[in-house]
């Protein structure tokens, strides 16, 4: 244990390794089609309903990731909780008719002075036992200091130097509608208060009601999909991100691609990085391709 001289609390690191219990979810192309149009997705299998959009993976697991990562921070921090990181592998696409069983176990924690993480890593499998997909979220703990901390961090994935001095390969401008938030609540199961109620948001140190970090990230996913994968989900492998600044609803986003080391033959690596009102939204972002 260690104690966050910050607020006087302590974070527990006996859970650590502790899967929660399991959660079972059937996918249906309604619940697809759903998610697809709350987040512009422009790919037609995504928006039948026959293919999940990349980022539809948090869906099934959703609820084992706050319980994860509150088993090792206090629960009284729920409000200074932002989504930090978040980092998706993919064995194959999410399809409809999926009988779908995830889990998800707290796997490190470490203190910063502006802040502190919980690493959750979640794993999701289909009836027959067969990995679909693997997560790694990094919750972020606003003005908290968990002190050094103990376990795993997640996978690196930052973006370099040398990947920003790359010549872009493709960049994506979209627009984050007004209602897009009141839009992803109930098509991704997020009901957090930040993204739906403009004074809890301003309580809570925001400009006011603030994008979901998962909906802009499902913006980054489509672009590069359309851009770079010929809108074929099952080619993609990996998509991780770091979420730099909160975007807000009626912006755009712009994300720019660059060609980076992917270290595996055959595989396709994209750095990335998504701009909105003049700041870095998303940074750290990595894409990979078969």
């Amino acid at each position: 244990m260690t104690t966050s001289e910050s607020v006087g609390v302590v974070f527990d690191g006996s859970g650590l390794g502790e899967w929660t219990e399991e959660q079972r979810f059937s996918v249906t192309a309604e619940r697809i089609a759903d998610y697809a149009a709350a987040t512009n997705d422009p790919i037609q299998a995504h928006r039948g309903g026959e293919i999940a959009p990349p980022v539809f993976a948090v869906v099934p697991v959703f609820t084992s990731m706050a319980p994860a990562a509150l088993s090792v921070a206090p629960v009284e921090l729920l409000m200074k909780l932002v989504h930090g990181e978040q980092d998706f592998r993919f064995h194959r696409p999410i399809r409809a008719g999926d009988e779908l069983v995830a889990r998800a176990k707290p796997i490190g924690y470490v203190g910063r002075p502006n802040g502190s993480t919980v690493v959750v890593y979640a794993e999701t499998r289909d009836a027959a036992g067969e990995l679909v997909n693997e997560q790694w979220m990094t919750a972020f703990f606003r003005k908290v200091d968990a002190g050094p901390g103990e376990g795993e961090l997640a996978p690196a994935h930052r973006i370099t130097d040398a990947d920003r001095a790359a010549d872009p390969v493709a960049t994506v401008t979209a627009h984050i509608d007004a209602d897009q938030t009141y839009r992803y609540s109930p098509a991704s199961g997020d009901p957090m208060p930040i993204h739906l109620d403009d004074e809890i948001a301003r309580m809570a140190g925001l400009p006011g009601i603030i994008n979901h970090g998962l909906c802009t990230m499902a913006f980054t996913s489509w672009a590069a999909l359309t851009e770079l994968g010929d809108s074929d989900t099952a080619r993609l492998r990996r998509l991780a991100v770091r979420f730099a600044k909160p975007v807000l609803p009626g912006h755009d986003i712009t994300t720019t691609f660059r060609s980076t080391e992917s270290g595996e033959p055959g595989v396709r690596a994209y750095a990335f990085e998504t701009v909105s009102a003049g700041q870095l939204a998303i940074t750290d972002g990595r894409v990979e391709f078969n």
